[in-house]
This record gives structure tokens, sequence and C-alpha cells, in this order.
């Protein structure tokens, strides 16, 4: 079934719906699927800082970072603290 068609049995079958609260969830389900991702803040980030999050998050996929416990443990270190 192509997207037209899809569209035009949705709209039949929600013109033969008389159940308001079907009708408020087919709304706010149809809704949050049409939310407006050209709002989204992301995407106003310029092209390096998106590029420096996609690379922090596939070094993260690859487990390629330092643990918290071993960054504390140095900057305790570094600040001669003891906790």
């Amino acid at each position: 079934m192509g997207t037209a068609e899809l569209k035009l049995n949705l709209h039949k079958l929600i013109d033969g719906v008389q159940d308001n609260s079907i009708l408020e969830a087919v709304y706010t389900l149809l809704s949050k699927a049409n939310v407006n991702t050209e709002d989204d803040w992301y995407n106003s980030l310029p092209d390096e800082i998106k590029a420096s999050i996609e690379r922090g998050i596939s070094e993260a996929d690859n487990k390629q970072y330092v643990p918290y416990t071993e960054v504390k443990a140095k900057v305790n270190k570094l600040f001669r603290r003891t906790t």
C-alpha cells in the first residue's frame, strides 16, 4: 500500500470513528509524529560542534574514554586532595 492510499484509508477510518477518546488518542499520536525538527537546538549548532559531538559519541560507543573514577583520582592528586 502506497503513501497516498494509506493516507486515504486513514482519513476514511478517522471519519468513521465516533468515540472522542479514540480521536484524541490518534490526534496525540499524530501530533507527536509531526514535531518540527527544524526547531531542535542541535540543528542551530555550527558544523564543527556537531562533528565534535558525533566524535565524542562514537568514542564513548567504542569505550574510548577515561572512567570518572580515574579522572577524579587525577584531579584529587593534582590538587592534593585526599577524597
